[in-house]
């Protein structure tokens, strides 16, 4: 093979891969767990009206149907780690495959509300074990000098996913006559959009049969030759590869398995630390970010949009979304974690402020009026946006890079899991905050996202440029 680089013994981490696309592609194909993941978390957008029509469920119980999911995927997440210690990286992914497959197709020919709920707990464990699976087999697989920038694939494909769940949303919709229980294929429209996902949730499971076990885990079970082999596809030649392994090894021997009882101590139970990131955690959840993409179309067809335009403003936020993600993921390490943070949450307050004031309005022949319609769509995208280009982004670098080494694993797992309960809280009450007070729902997310300034002003510490062992 031929070099692509002329920095050969430049040392560990500094020579160009052989085949930088090879590893690209490694990382890609790994990152459409990440697609899926953002895809299956917003397809029942598209769904939400016609499922409340079909069963004739009131506000509480189509909430609960919505939210279930994310009680599979705080399950996925907790238990995703251990099965792929046990049974390894791809094989995991290939479980996410079929279980991604099987929610689709339930999903798509439910029988009644009762296994719509179970087919989207299914579907919601996948999105758990893909959650942690992805990065976790990017850092393993990437070259070290090339490692930020593809681990950044796992969120860049999460937002992709939301906005190409979107665009389907409302393609099918208007293939349907802009009725979402309108016949498509022999089936409801909104049947056919999360019936979809079986695409991308099959090539997820062809492309795991293209990419290689992680060497981490097979230097684990003490196949080294192969690890050997797979480490000169993705760093080069120019490696002292028993080196290399021993490194590796060492690491892994080194590694400190904390536990919940390491993140005792203090005032209130936890120690200091760990109350701010579940701190970031749940003021992330609570500005209500999720609301636009599981309930945006219904929340635009309450004020009086019609139902294509709303699917086709929910595909406009999902771009908005990719915008602000790439800015974010430029800035993070020029401008630092908590600026961007702080601008963020300045953004969200003044976007959900306008909102809550649009919405305050009452209906002119079921339509907002016009000026406060306008101020509504356009703060949505301006909350959004800034949402993306801070707090999405940052509180996963925060959470990965804030704690000291001796907790990191067993605090991030107690943040992690703050913030799916954060969301399922924000995901099951909204139908009923809308119906008692939309207005008042986006006040109290404004609340939210302006007292996360002084939160972060006051107790998160900047972690730009510190190494891992600075945390304390």
């Amino acid at each position: 093979m031929t070099s692509t680089s002329d920095a050969r013994g430049s040392g560990l981490g500094t020579a160009r891969p052989e085949h930088l696309g090879h590893v690209v592609f490694v990382a890609a194909a790994a990152a459409m767990g990440g697609f899926l993941f953002g895809y299956d978390s917003a397809v029942i957008n598209g769904a939400v009206e016609a499922i409340r029509d079909r069963y004739d469920v009131g506000s509480a119980a189509l909430a609960q149907v919505i939210a279930i999911a994310l009680i599979g995927c705080a399950i996925g997440a907790a238990t995703a780690g251990r099965i792929a210690d046990r049974i390894g990286r791809i094989r995991c992914m290939r479980i996410a495959a079929v279980l991604f497959t099987v929610s689709a197709v339930g999903s798509a020919l439910p029988v009644a509300l009762w296994d719509l709920a179970m087919w989207r707990v299914i579907g919601g464990f996948a999105i758990g074990m893909a959650s942690v699976i992805g990065p976790a087999y990017i850092a393993e697989v990437s070259p070290p000098a090339y490692r930020g920038r593809l681990a950044s694939f796992q969120q860049a494909a999460i937002v992709v996913g939301i906005a190409v769940s979107q665009l389907v949303n409302w393609g099918l919709l208007n293939a349907a006559g802009g009725d979402q229980r309108g016949e498509l294929m022999g089936l409801e429209a909104w049947q056919v959009m999360l019936g979809v996902m079986v695409a991308p949730a099959i090539l997820y499971g062809l492309l795991s049969f293209a990419i290689p076990e992680s060497p981490r885990f097979l230097i684990s079970v003490g196949r080294h030759e192969d690890a050997r082999a797979i480490l000169e596809e993705v760093e080069g030649k120019d490696v002292d590869f028993d080196a290399r392994i021993t490194e590796i090894e060492t690491a892994m021997y080194r590694e400190e398995k904390s536990s919940f009882k390491d993140l005792l101590g203090g005032s209130f139970f936890f120690k200091p630390i760990v109350w701010i990131g579940i701190g970031l955690s749940v003021f992330q959840q609570f500005v209500g970010i999720n609301v636009a993409f599981y309930y945006s179309s219904t929340l635009w067809q309450s004020v009086g949009v019609d139902p294509t335009d709303s699917f086709l403003y929910s595909f406009t936020t999902s771009i908005i979304n990719i915008v602000g993600t790439v800015i974010a993921m430029i800035f993070v390490d020029r401008v630092g974690r908590k600026p961007l943070a702080l601008i963020g949450s300045a953004g969200m307050a003044i976007g959900l402020a306008l909102e809550a004031w649009a919405f305050s309005f009452g209906l002119v022949d079921g339509r907002l009026p016009a000026t406060q319609g306008w101020v509504a769509l356009i703060a949505a995208h301006l909350f959004v946006f800034f949402f993306a280009l801070s707090w999405g982004v940052v509180v996963w670098v925060f959470l990965g890079e804030m704690f000291p080494n001796r907790i990191r694993a067993a605090a991030l797992g107690v943040a992690a899991s703050a913030q799916w309960i954060a969301n399922w809280a924000i995901t099951a009450s909204f139908p009923s905050l809308a119906e008692w007070n939309l207005a008042g729902t986006y006040a109290i997310y404004t609340i939210f996202a302006a007292l996360s300034i002084p939160f972060v002003l006051r107790f998160v510490k900047e972690t730009k440029g510190k190494a891992l062992e600075e945390m304390g």
